[in-house]
């Protein structure tokens, strides 16, 4: 083949790639552009996704702590009740304790005064 034949057949060759290759080039950017709302898609149903479990995860923490408030409330409630009942019992044996020694003090006050009465 001379060099006059290979040329010819090169730029044969050139043409139908240059027919070819526009066309081609607008597949690719076409689908280029599939991939990209595809990704676009993507993220969007996975940002979703992460919003709603992080709206769950913050409601199971409200509800946590809303329970653990609950919690410490009955818990500050029975220390009261068991508190005013401990305070209920102490005046009760200090009031006790008072009346004996009323009734020792009115003892000896008897004894004094029988003894001043006898002398």
């Amino acid at each position: 083949m001379t060099v006059e034949e290979r040329l010819y057949k090169l730029e044969g060759i050139v043409e139908g790639v240059m027919a070819v290759l526009p066309d081609r080039v607008s597949a690719l950017e076409a689908r280029m552009d599939l991939l990209r709302q595809e990704v676009k898609s993507e993220i969007s149903g996975l940002r979703r996704e992460m919003e709603e479990k992080f709206n769950g995860l913050r409601q199971e923490v409200k509800s946590e702590i809303l329970g653990l408030r609950q919690e410490i409330d009955g818990l500050r409630q029975e220390v009261k009740s068991e508190i005013s009942g401990l305070r209920q019992e102490m005046k009760a044996e200090i009031g006790t304790a008072f009346n004996k020694a009323m009734l020792y003090f009115t003892a000896i006050a008897v004894v004094l005064g029988v003894l001043t009465l006898l002398r």
